[in-house]
């Protein structure tokens, strides 16, 4: 069994490390913050990130970053995109070239524009080349803990790196599929956080079905010509990764994105409603950035500029549904 360090114990580094440590594995947890280190010391459960769930004692919680990471053979980062670069560079000194390194982040950086993978290899090649992969797919933290059979992607431009992260973390409840595609698999769990900020939006104005299949059938579409332009290829996007996480994301009653977007539509402005929530919504983040890379590539994306207006204040959560209805005609 294999020491894996999991940086970041919010609700999903936490659900991975008790998946992992049930396999088998010995996991080493890094949490920032230090009232949730010592709960999982003295309690054995995350009560901030995910109550209910009581860790293996073979998770070994630490606030050290070098702690955490000293003799890992894997290094899976879980955290919110916008702190991906500043942690790497603090582990930076302590990093060794037989590590793999798995992204679990499903975010692109602000400024940069770059996907979470590409911000750790511009970090980690300063010392040497990284043998990097990515963890994506439908998955809630909660049910992952729960037991709950899920079905999720490891992509990686090394097969072996993508085989060998499939090999140890599979097991009975969890099941990974490997895929080349990086840019896919990432861009898809990345856009598909925002089109769940846009089903969100039809709940709180209280519409129906309808407008919801509508909204993720062609959220899909733009997930796929931005991916594309990016130089992902389309199949990936019909997969885990693409379809099968944006149908969890948009639907579920466990989705942060969605409920954003319910609040939206309700009529409460952005900052109340991330003022009231502990955990990251990434999909707040991720509309700068999506919009940013659509620029960039000249590809057409009008739902997630309409959810972009909507954060900014610049357009009624109605008034954006009824411009997205009113769009030039054409052929699907």
């Amino acid at each position: 069994m294999a020491l894996i360090a999991i940086i970041g114990a919010g609700s999903w580094g936490t659900a991975l490390s008790f998946t992992l440590s049930n396999a088998g594995h010995d996991v080493r947890l890094w949490v920032y913050e230090e009232e949730v280190a010592a709960g999982i010391k003295e309690n054995r459960e995350n009560t901030l990130f995910l109550p209910g769930i009581k860790l293996p004692e073979n998770i070994a919680p630490t606030t050290n970053l070098t702690e955490a990471i000293d003799g890992a053979r894997y290094v899976l980062t879980a955290i919110p995109s916008h702190v991906c670069r500043g942690l790497y560079e603090q582990m930076l000194p302590f990093l060794q070239r037989e590590m793999i390194f798995i992204s679990a982040t499903k975010g692109i950086e602000i400024g940069s524009l770059m996907r979470m993978s590409e911000v750790i290899h511009s970090v980690v090649e300063r010392r040497f080349i990284p043998r990097m992969s990515v963890l994506s797919g439908p998955s809630f933290a909660h049910e992952v803990a729960r037991g709950d059979p899920t079905a999720i992607v490891v992509a990686s431009p090394d097969r072996d790196i993508a085989q060998s992260v499939q090999e140890e973390f599979s097991s009975s409840t969890l099941r990974l599929y490997t895929s080349d595609d990086v840019i896919g698999v990432e861009l898809g769990g990345a856009i598909k956080n925002v089109i769940a900020i846009a089903a969100g939006v039809v709940e709180g104005l209280g519409l129906g079905h309808n407008p919801k299949a509508a909204l993720i059938t062609r959220g899909l579409a733009e997930m796929t010509r931005l991916a594309c332009a990016c130089g992902a290829r389309s199949e990936t996007l019909s997969g885990l990764a693409g379809m099968g996480d944006l149908v969890l994301t948009c639907t579920g009653d466990l989705s942060r994105n969605r409920r954003v977007g319910r609040e939206l539509g309700r009529g409460r402005n952005l900052d109340g409603i991330i003022g009231s929530m502990r955990m990251v919504a990434e999909g707040v983040k991720t509309t700068d950035a999506a919009v940013a890379l659509a620029e960039k590539h000249g590809v057409e994306m009008p739902i997630t500029r309409q959810v972009h207006r909507i954060m900014r204040g610049l357009i009624s959560p109605r008034d954006a549904i009824r411009e997205l209805m009113e769009r030039t005609l054409k052929t699907e």
